[in-house]
């Protein structure tokens, strides 16, 4: 069959359209952590750049720019596992499947913290990179579940990246949701030839690559823009589920001068009664249950 683009995977559906979703206990909001971790491979350019190759040429290898990314490796990650263990949190992980083989004293800690492994390919190239999509799928789900022992539900590409055949590889290979398409307040189901595909409503607002990175903010901008974006939603979460992701990386919010302002978006949000701190797979469950009693 041909591809499909996204349009004929979901019709169109304007949020005041649906019956409202419910959570449990009359919460109001799922407040959805994502820490990314990733194997930025010293053979190839960088996925990233925090200082600019001299003259605009990009030289190989790129050491200052793969050093910064593995500041967050050796240093970052332990400010998070601080931070969510003293909370009580156990985050999702989009994970490079490759942390298994390069990290293991850090992808250890994130299996005995109980977070949720989600995959995140194998390493950090863009999927449109991949020369044989379904079979990077597969190694990647595959190395996590022999890691940790369970096999992932959630995807999560590479920079977001997708092409209009990788919702089929996905559910191919056992994926259940993904973080992918960022058009919603809540979960959907997209239409794969190989069964259904759940959209968990990931962000590239709330993410500190393009906030911190891209667009250059201040150190506290996160922490400011993730307040204003709870009050809105737990405002409208009164009336209907909502769902609120922040998107980490331990090389840009674990670095000593951004770590405080992360750690006060949970100062923040836990003031507040009906707040649910879930992962992915919890997210993931309470939709299809909540979509079955439509």
């Amino acid at each position: 069959m041909a591809p499909m683009i996204p349009s004929q995977r979901i019709e169109y559906s304007a949020i005041v359209d649906r019956p409202p979703l419910k959570l449990p206990n009359n919460a109001r909001i799922v407040f959805w952590t994502i820490v990314n971790y990733e194997v930025w491979d010293i053979g190839r350019p960088m996925a990233r750049q925090v200082i600019p190759a001299p003259t605009g040429q990009v030289l190989l290898p790129d050491v200052p720019n793969w050093s910064w990314h593995e500041y967050g490796m050796r240093v970052g990650a332990w400010r998070f596992y601080e931070l969510f263990a003293r909370l009580g949190i156990k985050p999702t992980l989009a994970a490079n499947a490759r942390i298994c083989e390069d990290y293991p004293r850090v992808a250890e800690q994130a299996k005995k913290d109980g977070w949720e492994f989600m995959g995140h390919a194998y390493d950090q190239q863009p999927i449109h990179k991949e020369t044989d999509q379904l079979a990077m799928i597969e190694r990647s789900m595959n190395v996590i579940e022999k890691f940790t022992g369970t096999r992932p539900v959630g995807w999560l590409g590479p920079g977001l990246t997708q092409t209009l055949e990788t919702p089929e590889n996905l559910a191919k290979a056992g994926v259940q949701y993904i973080g992918d398409w960022v058009y919603d307040d809540e979960p959907t189901t997209i239409k794969t030839d190989n069964g259904p595909l759940v959209t968990i409503p990931y962000t590239v607002e709330l993410n500190d690559i393009p906030m911190m990175i891209v667009q250059h903010h201040e150190s506290d901008y996160l922490l400011k823009r993730a307040i204003d974006q709870f009050d809105r939603l737990y405002a409208e979460g009164k009336d209907r589920a909502k769902i609120m992701a922040v998107a980490i990386h331990p090389y840009i919010s674990g670095q000593p001068h951004r770590i405080k302002y992360l750690e006060a978006i949970y100062d923040y949000v836990n003031r507040f009664d009906g707040v649910l701190h879930w992962n992915g797979v919890q997210i993931l469950d309470w939709y299809k249950k909540a979509a079955a009693q439509k």
